[in-house]
């Protein structure tokens, strides 16, 4: 097929290619994950909002999509970039195919391209903003509209929810309350199996409103952006320690470490995919992680702030785990409940819940 759509790079460099899914134009920030499964659960994540994915892996789409697998109820990327994209799957389970989920929330899918070419573009010059347009659209006026285009500092309020909501178990033996900054279904599923109620909280709740429900823990979740445009939740972090067990994931890692003084900043190209090898400082264990992040937390801003690092990055030797004993908290950078997997992580569950009952 002749290519009708095409990607443009803040760079000036474009990549054309077979358009699918919606036909919109955004402009939004390039990263890429290197996940052999699981681009459903992917789509679905709202820590992807406002970003173009491309899939390392050359044919997506294969098994379909199925009304199980969803990570939330929004389709949260821009974009999403591929080698190969099947539009007939083959699965018992599927109910449509992604291309037809794409279209259905405006996200824009482009085939054909050369996405060996592109993650090594992005890993040698970093993530940066991009545009999916048509191919008549010359390359120096889609730069322009890159460059004009303001970046949105509010993907955590458009992805958290509105008013609070429960997920109940049977026989529960603790209550969460889970700060919803785009937090992962699984999440909660995860938290359902270790028998614990789960209450649901906008981002912006405040710390004595979360003390009203009695928790006896609070789960910061995943979510998209920098972690410094939410200063509500580091305030009421700040306002949390030492009264109830924290357990942070994600974007919830980066904003305890915030909440205790120390900083964070933004990777070269981020960590995105389930093969990534983390090593426990304490037992010394390596556990192969799944990630989706841009930021990380900077081990040289600890000092003073009583975190110490539990778990570190073999690849770039990157914090991936913070604790404080004292205070009943600790978080990783990785995703402990990641689906389709790997599972190598959920015992972090355990280990919160230990936190409560010493509670």
């Amino acid at each position: 097929m002749k290519p009708d759509r095409k990607l443009i790079l803040e760079d000036g460099t474009e990549y054309p290619g077979i358009g699918f899914g919606a036909r919109s134009t955004k402009v939004c920030e390039i990263v890429f994950n290197t996940s052999m499964a699981g681009y459903q659960e992917i789509v679905s994540d709202p820590s992807y909002t406002d970003q173009a994915i491309v899939m390392s892996y050359p044919l997506i789409g294969n098994y379909g999509v199925t009304d199980e697998d969803y990570e939330s109820r929004m389709t949260a990327p821009s974009a999403l970039i591929v080698r190969d994209i099947n539009q007939n799957p083959s699965n018992f389970r599927w109910v449509k195919t992604l291309p037809e989920l794409l279209e259905e929330n405006d996200v824009s899918g482009l085939s054909g391209v050369d996405t060996r070419k592109l993650v090594r573009c992005i890993r040698e010059r970093g993530s940066q903003r991009c545009i999916l347009t048509d191919m008549d659209v010359p390359l120096r006026e889609g730069v322009e509209i890159i460059q004009s285009t303001p970046v949105r500092r509010d993907a955590v309020k458009r992805c958290s929810c509105r008013k609070k909501w429960y997920a109940r178990t049977a026989n529960p033996r603790y209550h969460v309350v889970a700060i919803d900054c785009g937090i992962k279904t699984n999440i909660v599923r995860m938290l359902n199996q270790n028998r614990c109620n789960v209450t649901i909280v906008p981002y912006h709740t405040s710390c004595e409103e979360i003390l009203s429900l009695h928790p006896d823990g609070v789960l910061i979740s995943n979510g998209p952006g920098n972690p410094e445009d939410v200063p509500e939740v580091v305030e009421t972090l700040k306002a949390l320690r030492g009264r109830t067990a924290l357990f942070g994931i994600c974007l919830g890692h980066q904003l305890l470490a915030l909440s205790y003084g120390a900083r964070t900043y933004k990777l070269k190209f981020g960590h995105r995919g389930g093969n990534h090898p983390v090593r426990d400082v304490r037992t010394g264990k390596i556990e192969i992680t799944s990630q989706n992040h841009s930021y990380a937390v900077d081990e040289k801003s600890l000092g003073g702030t009583g975190l110490l690092v539990s778990h570190v990055n073999l690849l770039d030797h990157t914090v991936e785990g913070i604790l404080c004993e004292k205070d009943r908290v600790f978080s990783v950078q990785y995703h402990p409940e990641s689906a389709p997997g790997p599972q190598d992580s959920t015992y972090l569950f355990y280990r919160f819940r230990e936190y409560m009952r010493r509670s």
